[in-house]
């Protein structure tokens, strides 16, 4: 199950359980949807998705800017 909150300028979305490629298909509907300047941060427990996720969102011009293990599996912050 997909969870989302905002909290001002960056949105959370849990994405534990979700598999690549939808994952990154939940990610880049959130994005199109928000404004230049804000950020989306993703929890993922997918190593396939940790993996792919930078490479799709630099390619579509999105910035990564943090991609590191915790607990849950990865977290990523992709700003548009």
């Amino acid at each position: 199950m997909v969870k989302e909150h905002s909290e001002g300028a960056v949105t959370y979305l849990d994405l534990r359980g979700v598999k690549c490629p939808l994952n990154w298909a939940h990610a880049k509907v959130r994005l199109e949807r928000m404004a230049r300047g804000e950020a989306l941060e993703l929890v993922l427990d997918d190593p396939r998705g940790a993996r792919d996720i930078p490479g799709a969102a630099e390619a579509e011009g999105y910035a990564v800017t943090e991609v590191k293990a915790i607990d849950a599996g990865w977290r990523l912050r992709i700003e548009k």
